[in-house]
């Protein structure tokens, strides 16, 4: 069994395990791929995100702070590195706004990160920040990694 064959299996089992643990929730970074919207647990993307800004309001009654906080998240796709803005509006702890700006060079990534960008809200607003971390959104799966790294960057500022 070559070292692709592996990953592929072992990708299949990690995904089986999660989908049976989250009922049916499952997770493929592997690859963009098309799937529907899920949120479930994912791996590290491979490098740290970037602050971009951030505008915090007064501590509201929860562990973040209220406000619009924006960071840069970068994931590796097969046509290299790729970065993703993301800026989330918090109150009370809940996400109640996400906007996603593709920063793509690859045309390929750029459409993966624009079907994200369009799925996003759908998935994560109305839940607590630490709640979410998303695994596919709109048949992209490596953007993901790069919105998660955003994420803990934004809870990091808003703490």
């Amino acid at each position: 069994m070559n070292t692709r064959q592996k990953k592929i299996a072992l990708a299949g089992m990690t995904g089986l395990s999660i989908s049976v643990a989250l009922a049916g929730c499952a997770t493929d970074a592997t690859a963009e791929s098309e799937a529907p919207a899920t949120a479930a647990a994912t791996p590290a993307a491979t490098s740290a995100p970037t602050a971009e800004s951030s505008t915090g309001a007064a501590a509201s009654a929860g562990t973040y702070k209220d406000g619009t906080y924006e960071a840069t998240g970068s994931y590796t796709s097969p046509n290299g590195q790729e970065e993703i803005d993301v800026s989330i509006t918090l109150a009370g702890d809940v996400i109640t706004a996400v906007t996603v700006t593709p920063e793509a060079t690859n045309p390929n990534s750029v459409n993966y990160q624009t079907q994200f960008a369009d799925g996003i809200s759908e998935v994560v607003v109305g839940k607590k920040i630490d709640e979410i971390e998303v695994s596919r959104v709109a048949g992209s799966s490596l953007t993901s990694g790069g919105f998660n790294e955003a994420v803990e960057t934004i809870k990091s500022e808003a703490a």
